[in-house]
């Protein structure tokens, strides 16, 4: 597949078109609880975390920016636990999934993540590699500490390009 065939548009961030691989981590609508004296809103248990007999571990991620049009060349998954990225600081990101189909990653979605929102792919779920847009960035990343292989790479053999949507 070449041309078009291989172009993937970004789509805005929302909860509901990347529900099939995750969860958005953000602070939308009413708070669950309103604590400390009045002055925090919790936004309670925002992703559904899995760690398949590891336990959570928390590193910090320093990606360096990518710019659009961006080659997608390879994505990965963690068969063993969930991952989830977010943001320490204010930039945009691209999250790139994609579904699988018999043990590869089917054809690829871009989103362009606000600031604000963070995300958590759901074990074994195919992603891009974190990309933040533009500058430099710190991220909070939870996932899976313990025994076992829990990265897979899929090499693509003709890479994708994401773009920004053209304007009509």
């Amino acid at each position: 597949m070449t041309g078009a065939g291989r172009t993937i548009l970004c789509e805005p961030l929302t909860a509901e078109a990347f529900a099939p691989f995750g969860d958005v981590i953000e602070a939308v609508g009413q708070p669950d609880m309103v604590i400390n004296e009045g002055f925090a809103d919790r936004f309670h248990d925002r992703a559904r975390l899995d760690f398949g007999g590891g336990r959570a571990g928390i590193s910090l991620f320093r990606a360096r920016p990518r710019a659009l049009p961006y080659r997608l060349r390879m994505l990965e998954r963690h068969p063993l636990g969930s991952q989830a990225f977010i943001p320490m600081q204010a930039t945009e990101w691209l999250v790139i999934v994609a579904p699988d189909e018999s043990g590869r990653p089917g054809r690829p979605r871009a989103f362009i993540a606000a600031p604000d929102q963070g995300v958590n792919y759901l074990r074994a779920t195919w992603h891009g590699v974190l990309t933040p847009l533009d500058e430099p960035a710190l991220f909070a990343v939870i996932d899976r500490i313990g025994d076992g292989n829990n990265l897979e790479e899929h090499w693509l053999d003709t890479p994708y390009v994401v773009e920004y949507p053209r304007k009509p």
